[in-house]
């Protein structure tokens, strides 16, 4: 059964996967990339593993929370909630175009299922923080998740918030890191160190796990919420490739952001049918 989970959950990665090339292409002013790109494992583990969360009532009080902290991931957040049923799917043909809900950002007050709004880095931790604060108030037993980008571990209101969260012991709050080391500056050894980035999130007092972030096995285990430590936050370090199942693409700052075209599009829609192919 559980094999049959992960054939399932690495199918939706490559449908998402798709997805963003698709509109990749037809998004002429263009759109984020390789940041989207890394987050399908995660974003399928999550959405059709992980989350109580009923498509047909987003606001249900009793739903699990996730904010997507590296909003210019929005891309990859909209097309799983499409294909988590939040709203219908033909609706992200118009993605970023005049006057459609699905922009750039993650948009809580046009987009079904979105928990917060997104924009300038380092502000989604701080966000959830306040969630599960509020449902250790209201002694609730819905999680709060919160996605960042490796990028924004360089913000100084990232780390306030692991602070905090470690002082209140806000164990029903798990963050993902997207580690594709990566940001539209370059690698991040060479913007701003992190390293030793695990050893750091311990210090802060977070029960810190390390996983291959494309590993939907390793994602499922890491992100059950059996795996906790009472009375602490938990932090899971996802190690990805920025543009993952994109040749042309991947591991390259170049692919933060941009427009596909046609040649590229079919090159990158066949690597992923390949992709597809070898999932057994």
């Amino acid at each position: 059964m559980k094999c049959e989970q992960e054939q399932r959950l690495r199918h939706i990665a490559v449908d998402l996967r798709e997805d963003i090339v698709r509109i990749g292409h037809t998004c002429d002013f263009g759109v984020h990339l390789g940041g989207s790109l890394s987050l399908a494992e995660i974003l399928s583990v999550l959405y059709f593993h992980v989350l109580r969360v009923k498509p047909d009532d987003p606001g249900w009080a009793e739903r699990d929370r996730l904010v997507l902290s590296k909003g210019h991931g929005n891309l990859a957040l909209c097309a799983a909630l499409a294909r988590r049923g939040f709203f219908p799917f033909e609706g992200l043909d118009q993605f970023n175009q005049l006057n459609s809900p699905f922009s750039m950002h993650a948009d809580h007050e046009r987009v079904p299922g979105v928990e917060a709004s997104a924009g300038a880095l380092g502000h989604g931790l701080p966000i959830a923080l306040g969630m599960a604060l509020s449902s250790r108030i209201e002694d609730a037993s819905w999680r709060t998740y919160c996605i960042l980008s490796d990028g924004e571990m360089m913000e100084g209101s990232s780390w306030e918030a692991m602070m905090a969260a470690a002082h209140f012991g806000l164990d029903s709050l798990t963050a993902i890191i997207d580690r594709n080391r990566l940001s539209l500056d370059g690698h991040t050894r060479d913007v701003m160190t992190l390293e030793p980035l695990a050893e750091k999130c311990r210090a802060f007092g977070w029960t810190t796990l390390e996983v291959d972030g494309h590993d939907v096995t390793a994602l499922m285990d890491a992100l059950s919420a059996e795996v906790a430590q009472e009375g602490r936050p938990k932090v899971v370090i996802a190690n990805t490739v920025k543009g993952s199942g994109v040749s042309f693409l991947e591991d390259r700052a170049s692919s933060h952001f941009g427009h596909l075209t046609e040649e590229e599009t079919h090159q990158a829609r066949a690597e992923l049918e390949e992709m597809r192919a070898q999932i057994v």
